[in-house]
């Protein structure tokens, strides 16, 4: 299990969950991201402007090559010689604030900082440097430590970076001021929406100028994002520049004005294996997903679609079901309340966003899960009923949430609830064992006052069979596994009780059977028994008459101590078999067998190890007022305490 639960009354929660809101990236997919399409303006002349290119490899690993448009898809040669695939190679470099490092131990290529920015640092190389005909070639030669970052890290001693806007929600840019021989250049990464917005110009890859943004050009270029999010399930970003006037050293947000758009870069983040599965889990059990991502809203939707989110054969489905943050915020106050009914995408949101969608579902009677990986997103998990906090994730997020996954993985979410019903099904046996187990004893004691029998049980028996013989079976029932059908059911209602009429009526059930049974035994072996007294009920119900001599039978018998024995065995016995009942809450044991608990079936082998000491070592049997049965007697105790399996069947 990789589910940390930091507030224990949290496990009972998580059994209530009706909604969980996901991230997406690193969540329900696998954060190993990888560029493998760049689009680029080659020139405004001609038709089609935009120019796509494909990238091999998938891994951290600098290993791969650009591929060039068109069907045959030769290697570039010489990318870096190509005006705008030099430019997004340096902008993926400057732009970016990770690592990647190459252990030798492991031989392991290995990320430092957010995957998105780690598979730009990877184009780079791929890219190259300029200027070198064998450039390609003579990487290779290189170590596998010098080779992982050997064109990052030519670019940054090229350039002095001077000053850094770090990426926020609602601008989804982040720009960095370089400087090269007295040259002060703007290098802006972010959302394609927000850069395209900001550009006025754009650069062409064909004879490297620079000329204005029309809006035509802007929508194809709009277009091929919508490409890449909706039918090839890449996130987008888009890499632009702004040369700054000479001795700029500072910026400001509105420095990040009047950019040339370079190009596109579209990420491969494939959805983890596991993740729709555990979607289809989600769905049987009556909880709703709902995926809350920074993502372009396209490519949202072609994730869910992929993950059985969302219908996967109906393009038009999404309405309704996908907002983003502005849409969102566009809607009134009713209309929103619908919308979160509905709801199971939510994209290019903002933290805002997350605490208000929280508000909304909690209103509505919902217990709500949310994931939150950033300080920003401490808000949202703190309201929510259940937060969960990513194990990569900072570490105000994990202090405000009730719950950590350490693997980051969607999945473990769903095992998670499916643990939390587990466990509060197992409390439930856990008291159902005690309570009826409790009643039959109560039964006992008071049937037998009132049929004016002898005493059942002495003090010290009843002790021994509450603290011993009972406890190691209930404390095994903690080791229940779910039932197979534990996320085929609704999710409870918080303010269930947890006995309710029917339970407790089965609780009374099994308790009087086995108090009328433990009794039973001990009226058998005076009135039934061939080798007892062979007492009719009359005689044994008149013990306290009895006076030495005056019947045919010795007063002393009363005191024999194999009856009450009898009586204890049943009672214990009796009880193994309600522990078996006790597997699981509604099936059968020929649905759920003995075997599946094996630490139950330790309990009662010990418990009744134990219960046969004190029968047949002297001492014992002194201590505890019994007597050792024979075979005769066993068969009758038996015979007596199997049918509560078939009382509770």
């Amino acid at each position: 299990y990789h589910a940390i639960v930091r507030s224990l009354p949290s496990v009972e929660t998580l059994g209530c969950t009706t909604v969980i809101c996901s991230d997406k990236t690193g969540t329900l997919t696998t954060n190993m991201m990888s560029v493998s399409k760049m689009c680029v303006v080659g020139s405004v002349d001609r038709a089609p402007c935009t120019i796509d290119y494909a990238v091999t490899g998938s891994t951290y690993a600098p290993e791969g090559v650009i591929l060039e448009p068109g069907m045959d898809r030769k290697a570039v040669p010489h990318p870096a010689d190509l005006p705008c695939l030099l430019h997004m190679g340096m902008i993926a470099s400057l732009c970016n604030d990770s690592q990647v490092q190459y252990n030798q131990e492991s031989g392991q290529y290995q990320k430092i900082g957010e995957a998105t920015e780690v598979a730009l640092r990877v184009l780079a190389e791929k890219v190259g440097l300029p200027g070198f005909d064998s450039m390609p070639h003579a990487l290779t030669r290189l170590s596998k430590q010098d080779r992982v970052s050997y064109c990052n890290n030519y670019w940054e001693g090229q350039f002095t970076r001077l000053a850094t806007l770090e990426f926020t929600r609602d601008r989804k840019m982040m720009s960095v001021l370089c400087t090269r021989k007295n040259q002060e250049i703007l290098f802006v990464k972010g959302a394609p929406e927000s850069v395209l917005a900001a550009s006025t110009h754009v650069l062409c890859n064909d004879d490297n100028s620079a000329v204005p943004l029309s809006d035509v050009l802007r929508a194809q270029i709009l277009d091929r994002v919508y490409d890449y999010g909706r039918r090839q399930t890449l996130r987008v970003l888009a890499l632009a520049l702004r040369p700054m006037p000479s001795g700029h050293q500072s910026l400001k947000l509105a420095d990040e004005t009047k950019l040339t758009f370079v190009g596109l870069v579209g990420m491969m983040d494939p959805p983890r294996e596991e993740v729709k599965g555990a979607v289809e889990t989600c769905r049987t059990a009556g909880i709703r997903l709902i995926v809350v991502t920074g993502d372009n809203k396209a490519t949202a939707e072609a994730v869910c679609r992929r993950i059985g989110v969302l219908d996967s054969l109906d393009e038009t489905v999404g309405a309704g079901k996908s907002f983003t943050g502005i849409e969102f915020d566009n809607l009134s106050e009713g209309e929103r309340n619908e919308a979160v009914q509905s709801m199971a995408l939510f994209s290019r949101v903002e933290p805002s966003h997350k605490s208000k969608l929280v508000e909304l579902l909690k209103a509505q009677n919902q217990v709500v899960a949310m994931t939150g990986d950033g300080v920003n997103d401490a808000p949202a998990l703190k309201k929510a009923n259940i937060g969960v906090a990513m194990g990569s994730g900072t570490a105000v997020a994990k202090g405000a949430s009730d719950m950590v996954l350490a693997d980051d993985n969607f999945a473990t979410i769903v095992k998670a609830v499916e643990e939390g019903r587990a466990i509060f099904s197992n409390t439930k046996q856990f008291i159902r064992y005690m309570v009826s187990s409790n009643i039959g004893e109560v039964v006992c004691i008071f049937l037998a006052s009132a049929l004016g029998m002898p005493e059942t049980l002495v003090p010290v028996q009843l002790l021994w069979v509450n603290l011993v013989t009972d406890g190691l079976p209930a404390t095994a029932l903690g080791f229940n596994k779910p039932d197979s059908d534990i996320m085929m059911c609704r999710p409870r209602k918080v303010d269930e009780a947890i006995v309710n009429g029917w339970m407790f009526f089965r609780y009374l059930v099994i308790g009087v059977y086995v108090g009328l049974v433990t009794v039973g035994g001990y009226g058998w072996w005076y009135t039934m028994y061939e080798d007892g007294p062979m007492l009719t009920w009359a005689q044994l119900t008149s013990f306290s008459e009895c006076v030495e001599g005056a019947q045919s039978y010795s007063c002393k018998i009363f005191s024999d101590r194999r009856a009450s024995t009898i009586s204890m065995s049943v009672l214990v016995v009796v009880e193994m078999f309600n522990a078996l009942n006790a597997l699981s809450e509604n099936n059968s044991l020929l649905h759920t067998p003995p075997w599946s608990n094996l630490w139950l079936l330790a309990a009662i082998t010990l418990s009744m190890i134990l219960h046969i000491c004190i029968l047949y070592i002297p001492a014992l049997a002194m201590i505890f007022l019994v007597a050792p049965l024979n075979l005769a007697e066993w068969k009758c105790v038996v015979y007596f305490s199997f049918p509560v399996i078939l009382v509770d069947e």
